[in-house]
């Protein structure tokens, strides 16, 4: 089925979009806004943009059309922590995306615990596996209210069971039981690591000797 984006309407095109980029990884974005106030919320318009200098990024859009809590945060703030989403605490997270003003803490109503960054104010989710101290390094305004926050990872916070080995920094993937997005709008789609296929990369010898071929 062909579809043209360019006629369609922004929510199609979102619909269509979200549906077949994925799975998605989560951030799980904690910030600060200007009274020193916690927010917390999931994005999963987010990715790796580079590793060497490191870079990520986070797509930030509105709610009923105007700025979210953590936009407004990341805009003014400019630090912030991402959290990556295990499976036992994927209830929690949900309960974070509940369209809360932003004078109620978020962690406080998921019961999530915190421990303090080192580099930056925000503070990160205890339990998450994973989280990235980052400083915003660049925002890119691309509508109303929308914007592209461009961050710089400070420090990385892995939970000590799947470091393999510190010293080459080896990190059993598998073992932190991520979630992925697999769908947006109001669907409750994820996927989680149940099955993980390994498929050793091929020299281009290997591939003409024919020992690619599954």
């Amino acid at each position: 089925m062909y579809f043209n984006l360019s006629e369609l309407d922004g929510r199609s095109t979102y619909k269509l979009m979200t549906s077949t980029i994925v799975p998605r990884p989560i951030a799980w974005v904690v910030t600060l806004d200007r009274e020193g106030r916690r927010n917390a919320a999931p994005f999963s318009f987010f990715g790796l943009l580079s590793g060497d200098p490191p870079l990520l990024c986070i797509g930030v859009g509105a709610r009923a059309g105007a700025a979210k809590d953590t936009g407004i945060n990341l805009r003014e703030g400019g630090e912030f922590v991402v959290n990556l989403v295990s499976r036992n605490l994927l209830d929690a997270m949900n309960v974070t995306a509940i369209d809360f003003g932003p004078e109620v803490d978020e962690l406080e109503m998921a019961g999530l615990r915190t421990e303090a960054s080192v580099h930056v104010r925000p503070p990160r989710i205890a339990d998450s596996p994973v989280a990235f101290e980052c400083r915003v390094e660049q925002v890119l305004n691309i509508a109303a209210n929308r914007w592209l926050i461009l961050g710089v990872p400070l420090a990385a916070h892995i939970r000590d069971d799947a470091v393999l080995s510190a010293e080459k920094c080896y990190i059993d993937s598998g073992r932190l039981e991520l979630v992925g997005r697999m769908r947006g709008g109001d669907g409750g789609g994820y996927s989680l690591q149940d099955h993980l296929v390994e498929l050793p990369a091929l020299t281009r010898s290997q591939w003409e000797a024919g020992k690619g071929r599954r």
